[in-house]
């Protein structure tokens, strides 16, 4: 898939899929909207904002208040790609924010999450 068609993406139609991949593994809805709030620095009605305007990634990123200046800290290997490699600056978002839910769905300690 090229990264336009990834970029053109409703976040409204991606965002169930993650709150599933975080339920699956017993976690929450409120834990996966701490991520993402963290990361973008929307407040919970700002991201249900979004949510409700059907914006794609690329308007979700662009509006986001404040993009967490900690989230150069998120590493690894999310679907194939080291987060820290990505060159396109809105694909790193896409992957880090991923990232994120998946490590919360592998249980990990929020605080390790959010990078403190």
């Amino acid at each position: 898939m090229s990264n336009d068609k990834v970029f053109k993406m409703k976040f409204s139609k991606v965002y169930p899929l993650l709150i599933q991949k975080a339920e699956r593994k017993d976690r929450t809805k409120a834990e996966v909207n701490e991520v993402i709030c963290w990361l973008t620095g929307y407040d919970e009605q700002g991201l249900q904002s979004q949510l409700t305007a059907d914006v794609d990634f690329e308007q979700f990123f662009a509006d986001a208040p404040a993009f967490h200046p900690n989230a150069e800290k998120i590493t690894d290997v999310i679907c194939g790609h080291r987060v820290e490699n990505i060159t396109d600056p809105l694909m790193k978002k896409i992957r880090q924010m991923d990232k994120l839910v998946d490590e919360l769905a592998k249980g990990k300690a929020m605080e390790k999450i959010l990078r403190h």
